[in-house]
């Protein structure tokens, strides 16, 4: 696994996307053959999976795709929502979009910034944590399976 290089206090925002980086990292150089993945279950704390959650593959899929996002940044809005939608975003939808931009911001000029950051901030890094754990549970278990356990 790699070390971190860089030292921010604990709870910084910037420790737990650099830790998160670099777990992903190390789970995509330990994981080899991501198609052994399929069909195996996370499992929830050593109890059976729920039925009907996902499979390995697609944690690890997801996991890859949201380091691109982190590392290099979110796609502009409207490339965004354009993939959401399928490609089916058509120019009606983004004229009224336009239009209602400026009370938008007129409302969120009125909201309390800072508590609003508190809440944001305090939901990524729940978040970037949860999917730090993620990504380890994944990469423990394709050693499992590979016979690599530590």
């Amino acid at each position: 696994m790699q070390v971190l290089t860089k030292r921010y206090p604990k709870n910084c925002l910037l420790t737990v996307m650099d830790r998160y980086l670099a777990v992903v990292r190390n789970m995509e150089q330990v994981v080899m053959i991501p198609s052994l993945l399929r069909d195996m279950q996370l499992s929830a704390h050593g109890s059976q999976a729920q039925a009907g959650s996902s499979d390995l593959y697609s944690y690890f899929t997801m996991l890859k795709a949201i380091r691109m996002d982190v590392e290099h940044g979110l796609l502009p809005r409207q490339e965004w929502q354009a993939k959401v939608a399928g490609g089916k975003a058509n120019g009606v939808e983004t004229e009224a979009g336009e239009t209602e931009e400026p009370e938008e911001e007129r409302v969120s000029g009125q909201l309390d910034l800072e508590a609003e950051l508190h809440l944001h901030f305090a939901s990524l890094h729940h978040i970037l944590t949860h999917l730090t754990l993620k990504a380890e549970e994944v990469t423990r278990r394709y050693q499992e399976k590979t016979g690599q356990a530590m």
